[in-house]
């Protein structure tokens, strides 16, 4: 999944921007959601706060109630990995930005081959995510993405037939093998029951008396075997 998230108080900003996204996406079949705001409102602070996933900022410097560096000097705090594009009328700021060291992507006067660089930029972030260590394959014609730090925990439903890849958002049923999936991860999940693979970077503890896993979303699962156990607490 890739997620958008679109701040400008210009609606026809917003609207073009969002246009130049569903174009590019509709031709790669890559899952993607956009969010779009016309100020850093509270629903925009909700969606900035949430762990989503391969997030892409476009950010209005000027809004009415906030500035747009200020709100990625905050989103920095936390998160260093979403790319943050700034869109903006004042050309002049781009000093100010390059200097707050912010690691944006690039920085889009609108007044100045507008769609032509939003589109270079959206094609350019699509390319850094898709170097990230991923999980990346191909399910009922849907491309997902999905950054292996940000998996949980993966379980196989033997009722619907698929693997549920869970993390701390969302949950993925995708009609892959637990097997092909712990190849993709190139050793970044183990087994900690044969119907379960692990993230043993998000895991908290392990009860070996009850075989249970806490993660560090305050999650559990009970999916611990005697015959992947060693393998699965080898980091805790």
């Amino acid at each position: 999944m890739i997620n958008f998230i679109v701040v400008d108080d210009a609606k026809e900003i917003t609207k073009q921007v969002e246009t130049i996204i569903n174009k590019i996406m509709m031709t790669n079949k890559f899952e993607y959601k956009t969010y779009v705001f016309n100020d850093y409102d509270d629903e925009f602070n909700k969606i900035s706060d949430e762990q989503l996933i391969n997030k892409i900022y476009f950010l209005d410097i000027e809004t009415k109630s906030a500035s747009g560096i200020d709100v990625a000097r905050k989103i920095r705090k936390t998160d260093l990995e979403s790319i943050i594009i700034f869109i903006t009328a004042h050309e002049e700021l781009g000093t100010t930005i390059i200097k707050d060291q912010l690691m944006i992507l690039t920085f889009i006067c609108k007044f100045d081959d507008f769609e032509k660089r939003v589109k270079e930029a959206t094609v350019k972030s699509l390319s850094y995510i898709g170097k990230k260590k991923v999980i990346k394959f191909v399910d009922n014609n849907a491309i997902y993405i999905i950054p292996l730090k940000d998996i949980l925990y993966i379980t196989h439903d033997n009722v619907e037939r698929k693997c549920l890849i869970k993390t701390p958002n969302r949950v993925y049923k995708v009609g892959k093998t637990l097997a092909e999936l712990y190849e993709m991860a190139e050793g970044s999940l183990v087994y900690s029951h044969r119907a379960c693979l692990v993230n043993e970077e998000r895991i908290i503890k392990v009860d070996k008396k009850n075989k249970c896993i806490l993660f560090d979303n305050d999650e559990t699962i009970y999916l611990v075997s005697d015959n992947y156990k060693k393998e699965a607490v080898r980091k805790c």
